[in-house]
């Protein structure tokens, strides 16, 4: 009976870890608040994700962004995972569409089409920072040259997590039987 409890909670961990370090590849691909999606550029790559570095100009200088970023490529279409430094990002613009965060907690995150390569994109953020909300524009320049593949890096990520889980598991166990044989 212990062995099954022992095994149901190895497993259950498993799968708790593998949910918090490995989300699906693929993500949701940007929708404009109203529905439509602005046109993102074509790229010739296969489905899934990838790394970009991308660059931020603009505004007061305070605000950064993470780079790499995530390049989603879906339907040979770019869209970008945008994670601002900050959580007080309420909505984006871009191509005159307006994109609300993918995310409830942490800092802003945006998945927004990408509209060139190696050329500064202009965009929108509105800031709640401020006293009344603002609207700052920037420009992001994804760099063509600098994709990498993000899924190895994610299962990676995830071979490890599966190991450290699996070696905990063992000694787990082992410490379980030796405590049993000693009884």
């Amino acid at each position: 009976m212990k062995k099954r409890v022992l095994s149901w909670l190895c497993a259950l961990l498993t799968v708790f870890v593998f949910g918090l370090f490995c989300p699906a590849v693929g993500g949701m691909i940007c929708q404009a608040e109203d529905g439509a999606a602005a046109q993102a550029v074509s790229v010739d790559k296969k489905d899934g994700e990838y790394q970009i570095e991308v660059e931020l100009e603009g505004g007061t200088g305070r605000a950064t962004i993470t780079s790499p970023a995530i390049l989603i490529v879906k339907d040979s279409r770019a869209y970008a995972r945008i994670e601002w430094s900050s959580s007080n990002y309420d909505y984006m613009i871009v191509g005159g569409e307006k994109y609300l965060p993918v995310n409830e907690d942490g800092n802003s995150v945006f998945e927004i089409p990408v509209l060139a390569f190696d050329e500064p994109m202009t965009v929108i953020a509105d800031t709640t920072a401020m006293s009344v909300p603002h609207e700052v524009e920037y420009t992001l320049t994804f760099a063509s040259d600098r994709i990498t593949s993000g899924s190895s890096m994610l299962l990676g990520i995830c071979a490890a997590a599966a190991a450290v889980i699996l070696a905990a598991a063992a000694g787990f166990f082992a410490a379980y039987r030796k405590k049993k044989r000693q009884q």
